[in-house]
């Protein structure tokens, strides 16, 4: 069974999405499937591009913490 999206870590969610990129890129692939690919490549871009944003804020998090600490 495929783990789903939401539950998929960065690393996975992006290799995800190079295996996808590695189908178009062959060309090897319907205009069905490819319409298919598409819509998982984008669900898959925005899972990553969300977890990069939280990534983010909790880097910020810390380093807005050790300016304070440092004052």
């Amino acid at each position: 069974m495929e783990k789903k999206i939401d539950d998929m870590s960065f690393e996975e969610a992006f290799a995800e999405l190079n295996k996808i990129l590695e189908n178009f890129e062959n060309g090897e692939v319907s205009l069905e499937t490819s319409i298919s690919l598409y819509e998982k490549g984008m669900l898959l871009k925005n899972h990553c591009d969300q977890k990069l944003q939280n990534a983010e804020m909790k880097i910020k998090k810390v380093v807005g913490k050790k300016s304070e600490d440092a004052k």
